[in-house]
């Protein structure tokens, strides 16, 4: 085991503070940064959701006019089907 003396320790240790500051500095300067774009995926976020209302009312829209006009075409090919057969 390598003994080291007082001032080698304080000089080492010194050294390894030094870069733990170093990286937490660079980490707080990213923070506004950070935040910023938090805030824009927030605004993102809330449009998508609002879109996405809108996107689902038209489905339900769409949907039900579909049905009705399945409805009305089983409708029809039953009346084509009974005159068919009247006129054959």
């Amino acid at each position: 085991m390598y003994d080291m003396d007082y001032e080698t320790r304080k000089a080492v240790l010194g050294e390894a503070l030094m870069d733990e500051l170093k990286a937490i500095r660079e980490y707080v300067q990213d923070v506004p940064t950070i935040k910023n774009d938090v805030q824009a995926l927030r605004a993102d976020t809330d449009d998508l959701k609002s879109d996405m209302k809108v996107v689902k009312a038209a489905v339900r829209d769409i949907s039900g006019n579909l049905q009705s006009v399945e409805s009305t075409t089983t409708k029809h090919d039953r009346t084509l089907r009974v005159l068919k057969h009247k006129i054959a």
